[in-house]
């Protein structure tokens, strides 16, 4: 009980010369402005969101139309910490809405995500099977080489 009430207690602390009641009211009201500033604040959801939310912040939005995946962008918006919403328009294609004071961040957020879209095309490496295939031929092979070396120098003789 005693921590409830210490946690809920709130300081203020005004120099006034004569301490009268319109000061006190103003320093009253000081307080409770940073208080709802602060819980509202904590109220405001960050990163991925739906649409509704993102236009309750009550700032200005943009949008740009993305098409693919959206989990791949997630991944990528998280590293920008980023507010954004999409909106489905069609089979993969999808509205990204965004706060338009962070376009600078979306900006770089989705120059990444294209590049990591446009790597997933070609792949540098091969896949573990192809790999795998091209071991066991080059292991089959060895014998026969082997087995080649040993008559040509047989015939050597």
């Amino acid at each position: 009980m005693q921590e409830d009430i210490e946690r809920r207690a709130v300081a203020v602390s005004v120099n006034a010369a004569k301490l009268s009641a319109k000061t006190l009211a103003k320093a009253l009201a000081a307080a409770l402005r940073k208080i709802q500033r602060d819980y509202h604040k904590a109220q405001t959801p960050q990163g991925r969101q739906s649409v509704k939310k993102l236009m309750n912040h009550r700032v200005s939005t943009s949008a740009l139309p993305l098409d693919g995946e959206t989990k791949l962008f997630d991944r990528v918006a998280r590293k920008y910490n980023v507010d954004y919403a999409f909106h489905k328009t069609g089979p993969k294609k999808y509205l990204l809405f965004f706060k338009a004071g962070q376009a600078d961040a979306i900006t770089a957020a989705f120059s990444e995500y294209t590049k990591l879209v446009m790597g997933r095309g070609k792949s540098k490496r091969p896949s573990i099977l192809q790999q795998l295939r091209q071991f066991g031929d080059k292991i089959h092979s060895r014998p026969r080489e082997q087995q080649r070396k040993r008559e040509v120098a047989h015939e050597d003789r």
